[in-house]
């Protein structure tokens, strides 16, 4: 279990990890397209590798502190879980969102000049209705929700968690990217919203992701619960 004196060092780790995947995959999606020799495919694959490289690499560098959650609605996921403390619920939010705010105005000032993206937000594709798109950001939280609490139940090497998310993470954006940008992370879609006052359905980024990762947790309680497994709280370092 994660005692106090852990708070601090488990919250900084989340937010540094939100702050590094906010940053660095809207930041690809707002180069990406400035280079018009790139087709819609091969935008999509760099984004989606993007983001999964981040993913993993904060997994290797902060899974040992905090899990490398770096995501508000894994994070409610794992709570519900019984996998992380109830405890850590409302801190690790708070740093969470402030390191995906602090990512998007980073963005900003690096690439407001000649940003055509709104610095990478989140949006709906043309005939993507906000219902729908709230249900699509549901079923992919669930999917990636339910690969990162089974990982940190199955595997206990650090590299195999990141290879399993990240994996995941990138199959993910790239079947879903096309349709709602693929957020699955409140965190990364309000970096960017903020810093470029773009608040256009923030809310399926927001009820979607949080609602999917919620299912996903529930579902991995009952099944432990009835299989009389005891919870498998995060990995940290005194």
């Amino acid at each position: 279990m994660i005692k106090r004196p852990n708070y601090l060092k488990v919250c900084l780790s989340e937010l540094v990890g939100t702050y590094a995947l906010v940053l660095v995959g809207p930041a690809s999606v707002v180069l990406t397209a400035t280079i018009p020799s790139l087709s819609k495919v091969e935008s999509l694959c760099l984004i989606a590798l993007t983001f999964a490289t981040v993913a993993g690499l904060m997994i290797l560098a902060l899974g040992k502190y905090s899990g490398a959650i770096i995501n508000p609605a894994i994070l409610f996921a794992a709570v519900a879980s019984r996998n992380l403390k109830g405890s850590l619920l409302f801190p690790c939010l708070l740093f969470q969102f402030l390191g995906g705010i602090a990512a998007g105005f980073t963005l900003k000032i690096l690439f407001s000049s000649f940003d055509k993206t709104n610095l990478g937000s989140t949006k709906l594709a043309s005939g993507i209705d906000p219902l729908t798109g709230l249900l699509i950001e549901v079923i992919g939280t669930f999917l990636l929700a339910s690969s990162a609490l089974v990982e940190g139940s199955i595997f206990k090497k650090e590299a195999h968690r990141a290879l399993l998310v990240g994996a995941t993470l990138f199959l993910l954006i790239m079947l879903i990217g096309p349709l709602t940008g693929a957020s699955f992370n409140p965190a990364r879609s309000v970096g960017p919203a903020v810093a470029s006052n773009y608040f256009i359905n923030l809310y399926v980024y927001l009820i979607g992701p949080i609602i999917g990762a919620l299912l996903a947790g529930i579902l991995l309680r009952l099944v432990k619960d009835r299989n009389g497994r005891k919870r498998n709280p995060i990995r940290v370092r005194a």
